[in-house]
């Protein structure tokens, strides 16, 4: 297939008809940017194992309202969820071949998509480049859901450092926003007692809010990036993400190596980290990843089917791999 004749890496994963489903980014070999990237649909045998690809791509720069901002680059790194009301609801990124913006596409059937456009349209984060949409998850009969936290659809996202978004409809998201040089400061009465107490505030400006960002000395010195869709439990938000750092020898560079990691946040306050792994690892048979973009270990793709967690990896921005790891009973 022509389309997918050089790559296929970094998909997305759910669950349908009792079956494993990838969205699986693939490239072609023409164009300025290593081949143009299109998405396809990659179903799962009843060993859960091996995947078949289908002829066609599902998702990928048309002759539509998007075709600028997804020409010549193409459509690439797609998250997918499940929406409660039963639709499938993709974060991916559209490269112009200047810029990369997350994009929204949504399905009932994984096989037609309609196209949203930006997910950040009509806010100041609309043009910025932007990447990796992992939208928050919980366990609905046996499988994993997009569900609300505190009344909204939650949403890490970002590249080099990890901001937070929300949503009312999984289409259309607001970045999560502070200000950093906002202070107060507080005033007494001539009592001087609590109840006489007058707050003052002094305004700040405006900005993305970081939830994660890069640690020096460790596997995410460099960027820290959203991996699969995130997973609401007992313990919090669980994000799995991709740490890259910078491999250095005899103080000449060498490169750049991808290790996943894992960060804990509070379900009360979705910006609010409780726990961060302090080192990463890939398992053995990925340490030497060489392809397309040596030392890439990606992880992007997470689904839970018949008692097992299953994600998947990019693997040197050429390959797929699949690790499998038992889900709790409880």
């Amino acid at each position: 297939m022509r389309w997918a004749a050089k790559d296929v890496f970094n998909p997305g994963a759910v669950v349908r008809d009792g079956r494993l489903h990838l969205l699986v980014r693939a490239e072609d070999e023409v164009g300025l940017f290593a081949g143009t990237s299109r998405i396809g649909l990659a179903v799962a045998d009843g060993s859960g194992r091996t995947f078949t690809l289908s002829p066609e791509p599902v998702l990928f720069p048309d002759n539509d309202e998007w075709s600028a901002l997804e020409w010549p680059g193409g459509c690439e790194d797609p998250r997918v969820v499940e929406s409660p009301d039963g639709r499938y609801v993709c974060c991916y990124s559209a490269f112009d071949g200047t810029r990369s913006r997350l994009m929204v596409a949504t399905s009932d059937d994984l096989v037609t998509w309609r196209k949203h456009g930006p997910a950040f349209a009509g806010t100041p984060a609309a043009d910025r480049w932007s990447k990796s949409g992992a939208i928050v998850t919980s366990v609905v009969d046996g499988r994993l859901q997009a569900t609300r936290v505190g009344g909204r659809y939650v949403m890490y996202w970002g590249e080099g450092t990890c901001f937070l978004a929300s949503s009312d409809d999984l289409v259309h998201w607001t970045p999560l926003e502070c200000s950093p040089d906002d202070d107060r400061y507080l005033t007494f009465g001539e009592d001087g007692t609590l109840g006489s107490v007058r707050v003052h505030r002094v305004p700040g400006r405006p900005v993305l809010r970081p939830v994660l960002a890069p640690r020096p000395d460790r596997f995410d010195a460099l960027l820290v990036e959203p991996g699969p869709p995130a997973i609401l439990g007992a313990e919090g938000i669980v994000l799995v993400y991709n740490g890259a750092r910078r491999v250095v020898g005899n103080g000449v560079p060498k490169g750049v190596t991808y290790q996943p990691g894992y960060a804990v946040f509070d379900e009360h306050e979705p910006g609010s980290p409780l726990e961060r792994c302090r080192e990463a690892s890939p398992p053995a048979g990925l340490r030497r990843l060489i392809g397309q973009v040596d030392g890439v270990c990606f992880a992007q793709g997470l689904a839970l089917h018949e008692g097992q967690w299953h994600l998947f990896i990019g693997m040197a921005d050429s390959r797929i791999g699949h690790a499998v790891a038992p889900a709790p009973t409880s």
